[in-house]
């Protein structure tokens, strides 16, 4: 029985396999026969071009032509697509979060400290950077997207744009950078005066340092400039406390046994007589 029932699924299961390729067969062959009879009705010269753009439904449907007129048609692209980056670089405070969260250090960023504020995000967050370079090379992006989810002021997001292959590798890199090549230069001497003149005004208003002679014997004597007075300086010695309270153990009393001499009566008259 069970021989028979092996026989019957295997014999179905080749009928629906048979069936389902020749639907499929059946369905490409006559796209096949469309297209034939479209290009030997019609020159090719009157499709739909990149040049010629103003197409429509009726003119595509006799030419052949059964796939999306890309880049002119495109699929719908999902919200939540990883693609192409893009930094608003107005609203970037040059936090520098996105360089150190890149796992291919795709992102590169020079930074220069402003003297004061230099502007406001659109969130309200205080920007003190300038973003002299912000580079992203799209050739190593692995598109993780870690670096728009750790972005405080999410200035920097993935666009739909997914196509954007290049002949040459270099023109893979994005600037985002807002500053010039003299301007760069500068804020780098705006922010380096601004330390320098910050660091002679903390010398002017710093006390003068006191330089601590090591003491060699017990007392050292310490003179002024007029030697007029004499100061003595005594090391602090740590005394050893003595206790004199101590435990005394009670001393035991060894008795030594004597033997006492019994004088009788007998005696005393023997010694009498004698």
């Amino acid at each position: 029985m069970s021989t028979n029932n092996n026989k019957k699924t295997y014999w179905k299961d080749l009928k629906e396999a048979t069936q389902t390729t020749a639907k499929g067969l059946e369905l490409t062959w006559e796209h096949f026969q469309k297209s034939i009879r479209s290009l030997a009705q019609k020159d090719m010269e009157n499709a739909v071009s990149a040049k010629n753009q103003s197409f429509d439904n009726n003119s595509t449907s006799n030419l052949g032509i059964v796939t999306n007129l890309y880049p002119h048609e495109m699929m719908p692209i999902p919200d939540n697509g990883r693609y192409k980056l893009h930094n608003e670089i107005d609203d970037c405070i040059v936090c520098n979060k996105c360089v150190e969260v890149c796992p291919v250090n795709c992102i590169e960023i020079d930074a220069i400290r402003g003297t004061e504020q230099v502007g406001t995000a659109s969130d309200g967050s205080p920007i003190r950077f300038y973003a002299a370079k912000f580079d992203i090379d799209m050739a190593k992006c692995c598109f993780c997207g870690l670096c728009t989810v750790v972005c405080p002021t999410e200035c920097l997001t993935m666009t739909k744009e997914f196509d954007f292959s290049e002949m040459d590798i270099a023109k893979m890199t994005y600037e985002f950078g807002n500053l010039k090549d003299n301007e760069i230069i500068e804020k780098q001497k705006e922010w380096d005066d601004f330390q320098a003149e910050k660091a002679a005004k903390k010398a002017k208003t710093s006390k003068p340092i006191l330089k601590v002679k090591p003491i060699e014997n017990k007392e050292q004597i310490v003179e002024n400039d007029n030697k007029k007075s004499v100061i003595k300086i005594k090391i602090p010695t740590k005394k050893v406390e003595t206790t004199e309270k101590t435990e005394t153990k009670p001393k035991i009393k060894i008795k030594i046994p004597t033997k006492k001499v019994e004088t009788t009566e007998k005696t005393e008259q023997n010694l009498r007589l004698k």
